[in-house]
């Protein structure tokens, strides 16, 4: 489902040789796999995951989504498939705050072109799964910091994306929440039947996916 082929990136800062972050990476996720990597702090997961999501371009390389190559596509086309076939979950919620819990998981539907009142009724049920039913208009600064993650995780599935890209979700939430965050991820995943990737140091976490990968010194290796 989502293949990426000798993918590279390099920075450079102008104050020393290039940094090369990724090194020739070939990942594969098949449809409904859930994968994990993990790596020290810099050692570029969240770069990967960018690129895997269409959000950053590879030096050299290649990310194929259903066999379209996604960075042949245009930054439009680029967008469409980012709505219609990823969800992103992040370690900070980014909900925007002047609006309610509602408004903002609805908000990629709209984005979409699904009527107000079809974005509001599938944003209700995924915010009834993630048990934020009784929150539903209650703005971000109302909200507990599990609370936020969990409106963040059901804006990343109201569009029934065919993968959902996590980077280090849980890395702002104390242990009780964050058990709570990942228990809802899988079984999500699992219920909406999309494949997930998710970037993470926490290796309890990375041993409840299906396959894990490391990834150090710009190298990518399965574990």
């Amino acid at each position: 489902m989502l293949k990426a082929i000798n993918i590279s990136k390099d920075f450079n800062d102008g104050a020393r040789d290039d940094l090369h972050v990724l090194k020739d990476i070939t990942f594969t996720l098949e449809h409904a796999e859930t994968s994990a990597i993990i790596g020290s702090s810099g050692s570029g997961k969240t770069t990967l995951l960018n690129i895997l999501g269409g959000l950053d371009e590879p030096d050299s390389g290649q990310v194929f989504l259903n066999d379209v190559d996604v960075h042949k596509l245009s930054e439009k086309e680029r967008c469409i498939v980012r709505n219609k076939n990823f969800g992103f979950i992040y370690q900070f919620h980014h909900l925007l705050p002047e609006f309610t819990a509602l408004e903002n998981v609805a908000m990629p539907l709209l984005i979409k072109g699904d009527s107000v009142e079809q974005a509001t009724l599938r944003a209700e049920k995924v915010l009834d799964d993630v048990g934020l039913k009784p929150r539903l208009h209650h703005k971000p600064s109302e909200l507990s910091g599990g609370e936020r993650q969990r409106a963040a995780i059901a804006r990343a599935l109201v569009h029934q994306p065919e993968c959902i890209l996590a980077d280090e979700p849980t890395g702002n939430l104390d242990r009780k929440n964050a058990e709570q965050a990942i228990d809802l991820i899988i079984n999500l995943n699992k219920e909406y039947n999309t494949s997930l990737v998710i970037v993470t140091h926490d290796l309890k976490i990375a041993e409840r996916m299906s396959s894990i990968y490391t990834l150090e010194d710009g190298v990518l290796k399965a574990v």
